[in-house]
Parts: C-alpha cells; sequence; structure tokens
C-alpha cells in the first residue's frame, strides 16, 4: 500500500512540524509541509499532493486565495482540501456538518484523534 501524500498550509511552524510527526507516525502518510502560502501552488506541483490542510487566515494569501490558485492549475483542481482553522467557532462547523462554503473544516485546536479522522474522511473522498 502507497502512503498518501498530504500537503499542509499552515504559517504556525510548530503546528505543522507536531502534525506532520503525528501523521508520519501512523506510517499511512508522506506530509510535506509549506510555511509560506505563497509558495502554495509551486510546492503542490512539485509533490502533486493526494490532499491539501490548510489554514484560513495567514500572511501574504488566505487560505480562499491558496484554494482559488490551486483550482485554477489543470493538475491540482480535483486534488481534496481541508481547512484546518481557529477562525470558525466548533459549533458553528458541527452545525453544517463539518463543511463550510462547501469545504470541509476542522476547528483549531483539534485533538490528534480529531486530526486523523479528518484526514481520512478527506483522503477517501
Amino acid at each position: 500500500m502507497s502512503k498518501k501524500r498530504i500537503l499542509l498550509i499552515d504559517d504556525e511552524a510548530a503546528l505543522t512540524w507536531l502534525m506532520r510527526m503525528a501523521l508520519e507516525r501512523t506510517g499511512k502518510y508522506e506530509v510535506r509541509v509549506e510555511n509560506d502560502s505563497s509558495a502554495a501552488v509551486k510546492v503542490a506541483k512539485e509533490f502533486m499532493p493526494d490532499l491539501v490542510i490548510l489554514d484560513l487566515i495567514m500572511p501574504g494569501q488566505d487560505g480562499g486565495d491558496v484554494v482559488e490558485a490551486l483550482k485554477k492549475e489543470p493538475e491540482l483542481k480535483d486534488i481534496p482540501v481541508g481547512f484546518l482553522t481557529a477562525t470558525v467557532r466548533k459549533a458553528d462547523i458541527e452545525a453544517n456538518g463539518g463543511v463550510l462554503q462547501g469545504y470541509p473544516f476542522l476547528a483549531k485546536p483539534a485533538s490528534q484523534e480529531a486530526i486523523y479522522a479528518f484526514v481520512e474522511k478527506l483522503v477517501r473522498r
């Protein structure tokens, strides 16, 4: 079984490092981290992930801008995207079935178990 490739885009380097370690420890994922949102499309083209998880609010390009740029690229447009963000309340996400504006959301802070479940749900799509 090949490992699923996940691209994490978030300006919080400590968070992405922890998430990368936790996800790679499962043996199911190869994770690439990008802490500069303006490099997201370039990195995605190089890495060709099976899933992109990103923050909504970041310096430079915010998550909405990143998704828009990814969806404009023919080779990236079908890659599933999920948001991990502190800008939306957990109750709001749950009230909408985990989806806001057509994208899956997970509220920060999230437990490792919640992150694993979120990732598993998205890579199965």
